[in-house]
């Protein structure tokens, strides 16, 4: 691996959790090694790290070292033969090789050495029911919403809400409830057409009931925890994670939310009284999470939404939070978060799922 390409799986121990996030998510594999002052390995943390150390203290601001695991795992240079068997006794995808000062000199990565990745079991999650919010006009995507419902819209040669579906499916799921409204036969025929190895259940609206309000026109009742989705949106993570939290949490609801980072395109000037300034930041960033649109709901909620109302999954968290229950969030970084409501965020979801399959 080239300089160029080890700095991107290597950050220093004074640098913000925020700003590990983000190289990790830019070098796409999950894990950053991490160096002291000195510029020795002191360290590694994974998206997994990050999620741990953001639900316990929510501190995006933290210097990386008090997120890190440590000791890290490594190698020194004259074992690099050893970085394959190692890796898969380890359990783990990438390994530094550091000379015997303590200096990254190369990084090996499972994936790149052999063509069997060391990939972990997913969570069976069979009989977990989903819900899947279709019934939008998708009034962003005009104008291609004029010809195609929203769910419909393909990303590469796959509608967006069939990936949505394959990503539950790879966990055992195959029982979905679809609300559906706008082009609704369109739809239906399409996952006629297909004929695939799950299950839908359309839950048609005869008037727009918001993103929460149809759910109450299910029929049948459910007695565990339930994932519900909006249809314009992927969200990249381990769903058999996600549903541990759920439980083990004892949140009434999780929503699963995303790192957004925003930068002021000015610089912003802080004053005193009198119009002293007092400070100057050049194009700061602001960092925030974000509802994903993608929550797990505990059964019981349901009977909080009205019957024929229109009614938002934000007034559902509303009702639950001002009878003093608990609502969590389950946070992913920026990059795992792909929205096609805008344009170019169908370009940017298009090119990230080129790069998940390499």
């Amino acid at each position: 691996m080239d300089k160029e390409r080890i700095n991107k799986f290597i950050g220093c121990s004074s640098m913000p959790v925020v700003d590990a996030m983000a190289k990790i998510d830019a070098n796409a594999k999950g894990i950053l090694f991490i160096t002291d002052k000195d510029d020795k390995l002191d360290g590694c943390i994974s998206d997994g790290d990050i999620r741990r150390w953001l639900i316990k203290t929510g501190d995006l601001s933290a210097p990386v070292k008090n997120a890190m695991s440590h000791p890290p795992k490594f190698l020194f240079s004259d074992e690099r033969q050893k970085a394959e068997k190692f890796m898969r006794q380890e359990l783990i995808t990438a390994v530094p090789i550091i000379n015997n000062n303590g200096y990254i000199k190369d990084i090996v990565l499972l994936c790149e050495i052999t063509e069997t990745n060391l990939e972990k079991s997913k969570k069976d999650l069979s009989g977990v029911p989903v819900i899947i919010m279709a019934g939008g006009k998708g009034t962003r995507l005009y104008p291609y919403t004029k010809i195609l419902p929203k769910p419909l819209i393909p990303i590469g040669d796959t509608p967006i809400v069939e990936r949505i579906i394959n990503c539950f499916s790879e966990y055992g799921i195959n029982k979905y409830y679809m609300t559906v409204n706008y082009k609704k036969g369109m739809i239906k025929s399409y996952f006629t057409d297909l004929q695939p190895g799950y299950d839908i259940k359309y839950v048609e609206e005869s008037k727009p009931l918001g993103t929460g309000g149809s759910i109450k026109l299910i029929e049948e009742k459910f007695n565990i925890p339930l994932f519900v989705t909006n249809c314009d949106s992927l969200v990249l993570t381990d769903y058999g994670e996600l549903y541990d939290f759920h439980i083990k949490s004892g949140n009434v609801i999780t929503i699963v939310s995303a790192l957004k980072n925003i930068v002021v395109p000015y610089g912003v000037l802080y004053s005193k009284e009198n119009g002293e300034v007092s400070s100057m930041d050049e194009k700061p960033r602001l960092s925030y999470f974000i509802n994903t649109g993608m929550y797990i709901i505990n059964p019981e909620t349901i009977e909080k939404i009205p019957d024929n109302t229109f009614f938002h999954m934000t007034h559902l968290v509303d009702a639950v939070m001002s009878d003093g229950l608990k609502v969590g969030m389950y946070p992913i970084s920026e990059d795992s978060f792909l929205d096609m409501g805008e344009f170019n965020e169908m370009q940017r979801m298009e090119r990230k799922l080129d790069m998940e399959k390499c």
